[in-house]
C-alpha cells in the first residue's frame, strides 16, 4: 500500500493554472464512474492540461479506482472541487453528443472552461455553448472518457500549430 499526501487545489488555483498554461479548465459535471474520472485525468495530463475541476455529483478523483484508472496522473494535475458559481466569469463550452458546433468549427482552445457531463444525464446546465464530435456509422455517442480524449488532444494539436 502506498501513502501519498494529496493537495486539493481551490477553484481559483485550478482556473489560474489553466489560464497560465493557455488551456481551458477541464471540468467534470456529474461523472459518477470513477474509472471515467481517472481516465479523463490521465488523458488531461497526457494532452498537457494542467488542471481539472469536479462539480457536485462526480466520483472522487482521489478515490482508489480513479487513481488506478489515472495511472497516478491525477497527482500531476491541480484538482479542485468547484461549483458553477466558481466558473461564472469564464467562457464555457460543454461537450454534447448532438446539437453543438462541430469540434472542427468550435474554438474550444480559446475557451476558459470545457465541461464533460454525465453519460446518463448529460450536462447539468442547458445554457452552455456546445461542442459536438461528429460520429458516423449509426453510433449515437462516445463514452465520456473517449470524448474527452478526442477534444483534449484536438486542443493540444491546435495549441501546437
Amino acid at each position: 500500500m502506498a501513502v501519498a499526501r494529496v493537495h486539493e487545489g481551490t477553484p481559483a488555483e485550478a482556473v489560474r493554472a489553466a489560464r497560465d498554461a493557455g488551456w481551458p479548465l477541464v471540468v467534470l459535471d456529474r461523472v459518477q464512474d470513477p474509472g471515467n474520472v481517472g481516465a479523463i485525468c490521465r488523458t488531461a495530463a497526457a494532452a498537457g492540461a494542467p488542471a481539472l475541476a469536479v462539480l457536485a455529483g462526480c466520483a472522487d478523483p482521489f478515490g482508489a479506482k480513479a487513481v488506478r484508472a489515472s495511472a497516478g496522473n491525477v497527482f500531476r494535475l491541480v484538482i479542485a472541487r468547484a461549483a458553477w458559481a466558481d466558473l461564472s466569469d469564464l467562457d464555457t463550452y460543454g461537450a454534447a453528443s448532438s446539437g453543438g458546433t462541430t469540434l472542427t468549427d468550435a474554438r474550444v482552445e480559446n475557451a476558459g472552461v470545457i465541461v464533460f457531463g454525465s453519460e446518463a444525464h448529460g450536462l447539468s446546465r442547458g445554457d452552455l455553448k456546445l461542442v459536438t464530435i461528429p460520429v458516423g456509422g449509426g453510433v449515437e455517442s462516445l463514452n465520456v472518457a473517449a470524448a474527452a480524449a478526442v477534444i483534449l488532444f484536438e486542443i493540444a494539436r491546435r495549441k501546437a500549430a
